[in-house]
């Protein structure tokens, strides 16, 4: 092991998941209870809140998006970028997967999972839909969650700041043809202007607030702690935005998957699929070119994760509240922790092999 690896990539003495995040799939489950239980009880109330548009955007949902995105954002410093060069291959690697086979793959399971080998038990009227949510899903890499893999997996904290610093800017101008051509591709029609409008409201304009904010906060000798006195107290506020969005859509989804419930398994699997494959290829290509594994362990996570709070908002604005796209993107959130936690498992119980090739 290096000593880069040994005095920057051990994680806090101590430090483990927080208890939220570690229970993710958890409250995931119970805001699908509970939304479908609400909607069935209230339907005029969520037809209200579904109402409640602008140039097909739905002001709630977008007032929510950003609680979830800001705090999230706030932790990325654009100054780290200048520590790309120094793990190039790691960098060169994750990007790889995140923009040039993670999209391409999803599409690819997709197609072969919905609208072939799972057509004759889900909806035949959502597959388009289905296949839309998950090309957005995997289309914009995860800039919040592999924080905490990196942290468990004793990943170089340098390299994963820098890393999702990069991913944030490239999703600024990637992300929308990516899925107009994967979208255009799958025969699946996507209004341009409404795409494009959720990469400002979603992507760019929250990014360039969160840079400008940090920035200010991080003024002075006590800026450190003044911006994580902030983060500790936005978090909370983040985590009830992520909740209360889910009841809305499984408040709109609850038929449909009352009628049938087995939707939500066939979605997970591509899902799991994809990350596994994703996760495995960024892995087996950091070692073989000797990237060290402090490296290498965020890298195959970043590469596996999504950014599950920009493909909702994003299959929101484009197919609707009570679309097949936001089921889908629904149920990358809830495998999410338990699928990279075990991906966190396998690159901290193979490290022995990895390095063993150095």
């Amino acid at each position: 092991m290096s000593t880069q690896c040994e005095t920057t990539g051990r994680r806090a003495a101590g430090a483990e998941m927080p208890f939220f995040e570690r229970y993710l799939s958890v409250w995931v489950a119970l805001c699908i209870v509970f939304g479908i239980v609400l909607g069935r009880f209230f339907p005029k109330s969520f037809e209200a809140l579904g109402a409640m548009e602008i140039s097909k955007v739905n002001l709630p949902v977008a007032v929510l998006i950003w609680l979830m995105i800001l705090p999230m954002l706030l932790k990325i410093d654009f100054h780290s970028l200048k520590e790309v060069r120094q793990h190039w291959k790691g960098v060169g690697v994750t990007l790889f997967i995140n923009w040039g086979v993670k999209p391409f793959s999803m599409a690819l399971l997709a197609w072969l999972f919905i609208r072939n080998l799972f057509s004759g038990w889900l909806p035949a009227d959502q597959l388009d839909s289905y296949i839309a949510g998950l090309i957005l899903l995997a289309a914009a890499p995860c800039t919040a969650m592999v924080f905490v893999w990196s942290n468990l997996s004793d990943g170089h904290p340098g390299f994963t700041l820098s890393q999702v610093a990069l991913n944030d800017l490239i999703m600024i101008f990637a992300f929308a043809p990516i899925v107009a051509l994967l979208l255009g591709i799958s025969s699946i029609h996507v209004p341009w202007d409404t795409l494009f409008l959720s990469v400002v409201l979603y992507i760019v304009l929250p990014v360039v607030a969160a840079a400008l904010w940090r920035r200010w906060l991080v003024r002075g000798e006590d800026g450190e702690a003044r911006l994580k006195r902030l983060l500790d107290r936005m978090h909370p506020i983040s985590l009830s935005a992520l909740l209360i969005t889910l009841v809305l859509l499984f408040g709109f989804q609850g038929q449909q998957i009352i009628s049938k419930p087995v939707i939500i398994l066939l979605l997970a699997i591509p899902i799991l699929i994809q990350v596994y494959f994703n996760s495995g290829l960024a892995y087996w290509l950091n070692r073989k070119l000797g990237v060290e594994h402090c490296v290498a362990a965020p890298s195959a996570l970043i590469g596996a994760s999504n950014f599950f709070e920009l493909a909702v908002a994003a299959a929101i604005s484009l197919f609707g509240l009570q679309s097949g796209a936001a089921l889908a993107t629904v149920v990358g959130v809830l495998v999410e922790v338990p699928v990279m936690l075990s991906v966190v498992w396998i690159v901290n119980r193979t490290r022995p092999w990895y390095e063993g090739a150095s």
